[in-house]
């Protein structure tokens, strides 16, 4: 993966509106425990609610689209293979992160799958140096310095690598610098990554339906449940993919503790059980987030001052 050239790289100024596109997909992001938690107590597998999510996210996404004039950019991205390619490869990065947050989510595993969104910011700021040029200040590296504090406190808490968290974290840092780099906008590039992934859906759904581990149609209230996958899927990350080329990914990724926040109180109010040695962990990552968001605020507040966008974070 390689820098993207001047002519296509990211703002590096803050845009309004892509901010506050990425606040409400992460507030929904946030609230997503809570719906699988609903689902799997009704029977629904973490497989058969990956796979209703995919289904049902294609029409969804094909009427964001149709609604936004977005059929002609769709159909210049399926001619070009560099752009197929790179779809495809975010496609299969959401699809893991999708697995292995639902399954941890519905195993009782809500605060290892929060820390994994504590740990994306890490990466993104890696992701952003490395590829996009994007510069770190001093309270930046302050906040880094502190999350990656608490990401090894969790480890050693846990006695061993947090692979939930850095699963979750490495595939959903990968999905937004791959996405970064497409010419296709939200809506487009959402829709081409659902379709890539519905005939795997199907296939999964299919082989649920014969061995009778489907939940869908065998109750009013599942079945509502799981049709709304699509909505919730598609949002979010049309959500997303909106604000990942209009923000520098390092204030995207920060932008989004406000997701594992969110998850941590849903995981509490589940029941799961935090330790001390965890609770010290999780002080260290807030720390971090403290930083950035004081770092932020104090950014748009300079913007607005001098009436212009502030350098880079």
């Amino acid at each position: 993966m390689s820098p993207l050239p001047a002519s296509t790289r990211a703002p590096e100024s803050l845009d309004r509106t892509g901010l506050i596109a990425a606040l409400v997909c992460y507030v929904i992001w946030g609230a997503f425990p809570l719906l699988f938690h609903q689902m799997g107590v009704r029977g629904a597998s973490a497989w058969e609610i990956v796979g209703w999510r995919t289904v049902f996210a294609v029409p969804v996404s094909l009427g964001l689209v149709l609604l936004t004039g977005g059929v002609g950019p769709v159909r210049a991205v399926l001619v070009q293979p560099r752009q197929l390619a790179l779809l495809a490869l975010s496609a299969t990065l959401i699809a893991t992160n999708w697995m292995v947050y639902v399954w941890a989510v519905s195993m009782g595993q809500t605060l290892s799958a929060s820390l994994g969104y504590y740990i994306n910011p890490l990466v993104n700021a890696a992701v952003g140096a490395l590829f996009f040029r994007e510069r770190i200040n001093r309270w930046g590296v302050v906040a880094l310095t502190l999350a990656t504090l608490g990401v090894l406190a969790q480890a050693v808490a846990l006695g061993a690598p947090p692979w939930v968290a850095l699963v979750l974290a490495g595939s959903f840092a990968g999905y937004g610098a791959v996405r970064k780099q497409t010419r296709a906008d939200a809506q487009g590039g959402l829709l081409i990554e659902c379709l890539i992934l519905s005939p795997f859906a199907v296939g999964l759904l299919v082989w649920l339906g014969q061995h009778g581990a489907l939940r869908f149609g065998r109750g009013i209230d599942i079945t509502l449940l799981l049709l709304t996958c699509g909505p919730v899927t598609v949002a979010p990350l049309a959500l997303f993919a909106y604000a990942a080329r209009r923000l520098p990914f390092n204030v995207v990724g920060f932008i989004q503790f406000i997701t594992p926040t969110l998850q941590f109180d849903c995981g509490l109010l589940q029941g799961e059980r935090l330790t001390w040695p965890s609770l010290v962990a999780f002080a260290f990552i807030w720390a971090g987030a403290l930083v950035f968001a004081v770092n932020l605020v104090a950014r748009l507040r300079r913007e607005s001052a001098v009436g212009r966008p502030a350098g880079t974070s």
